[in-house]
């Protein structure tokens, strides 16, 4: 939640960024130009090692479904809570 509302907050600061360089002349400056392609690459990178986690985390959530369906679970819970007996066939 803290880093969506980061985000956001620094998509709004640079879009309003523009065109302020823009009438200050700061797009002519080589160090403006720089600093804004480094952190094109720094936020590029950061998002991508964010994206890489969520896949991690959804793989593992699959993996633990696979491992232990709910549906197994839901009997097993019934089981537990009642008098149902597997039969034998």
């Amino acid at each position: 939640m803290f880093m969506r509302r980061v985000n956001g907050w620094l998509t709004i600061f640079w879009i309003a960024m523009i065109p302020v360089s823009w009438a200050l002349g700061w797009l002519n400056s080589v160090t403006y130009v720089s600093a804004l392609a480094l952190w094109g690459l720094v936020s590029g990178h950061w998002g991508s090692w964010q994206a890489a986690r969520v896949e991690v985390a959804h793989e593992r959530a699959q993996a633990e479904l696979t491992a232990n369906p709910v549906e197994e679970r839901v009997v097993d819970a019934l089981l537990d809570q009642t008098s149902l007996e597997p039969t034998s066939d």
